[in-house]
Order: structure tokens, then sequence, then C-alpha cells
């Protein structure tokens, strides 16, 4: 316990503190899971309905920070770029051990200053896409009272 103590206090003496939950800062590209706002992994930038989806809404990303993975080489990633300076928005390019290529790493991520803790960050989760008019209008079919099949049959 005391040696333990006596660690903690030259380590603090020498400016070295300990990163708090580093597993969640290498998942999320340095931030934290309960700063995230918007999350697209490497797979979702490759599909270019989600990708018009993010750009679609980017003014409501006014206030946050973009992390994107520096690891990315892809059109989206400079349209991104060029959208952060459209609207004055902060990005960082995240070029350290955090930017990984996984197929389910984080791509790009939006992230405020303090916890926002967002249950659903997924791109598809946050702007689900939207169904078609011809499919909302059959959604709920007018049935047929019990008067109109005794005498009509189930037509």
């Amino acid at each position: 316990m005391t040696e333990d103590l006596n660690t903690r206090v030259s380590n603090a003496a020498q400016g070295i503190t300990p990163q708090t939950r580093p597993d969640e800062r290498r998942r999320f590209l340095g931030s934290l899971r309960e700063r995230v706002l918007v999350r697209m992994t490497n797979t979702e930038v490759q599909d270019p309905k989600l990708t018009k989806l993010f750009l679609l809404h980017f003014k409501d990303y006014t206030g946050y920070n973009i992390l994107i993975n520096g690891n990315l080489h892809d059109n989206f990633v400079d349209q991104v770029e060029t959208y952060c300076s459209k609207y004055e928005i902060a990005f960082t390019i995240v070029n350290n051990e955090t930017a990984k290529t996984g197929p389910n790493d984080s791509a790009i991520l939006v992230v405020a200053p303090t916890a926002i803790n967002k249950m659903r960050i997924e791109i598809d989760q946050v702007y689900p896409p939207e169904m078609p008019k011809t499919q909302l209008s059959n959604t709920n079919p007018k049935k047929a009272g019990f008067w109109h099949r005794l005498f009509h049959g189930d037509n």
C-alpha cells in the first residue's frame, strides 16, 4: 500500500498521470464513449447512403469536435474536412495507435467537450433512414368492421 502510494506521488511529481479508461480511449480515437454524439466505423464510411446521411446532418455538429481516423484514405474524409471548414467545426486527424483500420474500428467520431451520455451513437441509430411514403401510407390499413365482414365476406 505504501509502495503504491510512494510510486503514485513520485509519478505525480514528474508529471506522469495515469490515463483514465485506456481501453475505451483506444476504441474511440482517444476520446471517451460518454462524449460521442455520432460514430461511423471503417465499414460504414464505405456505404454511400450512410456517408450522405452523415453529411446531410452536418449542421447538427456545430459546437462539437470531429475526430477523423488518419489511416483512412477516402474521398469521404476529404468531404468531411471541406464541410468542417464550411461550417466552422473543429476537427482533428488522429494518427496515433488508436487509429486502427479494422472493419468495426472508429473512422469518424463527433464528440462533445464534456459528457453527453447518449445511448445510441451509431450513425444509423442516431439518424434512422426514412421509410418510403408508400410504406408509410400502408402501415395502418383500415380494417373492415364486423358487420361489413359478416355481410360482404372477407374480401
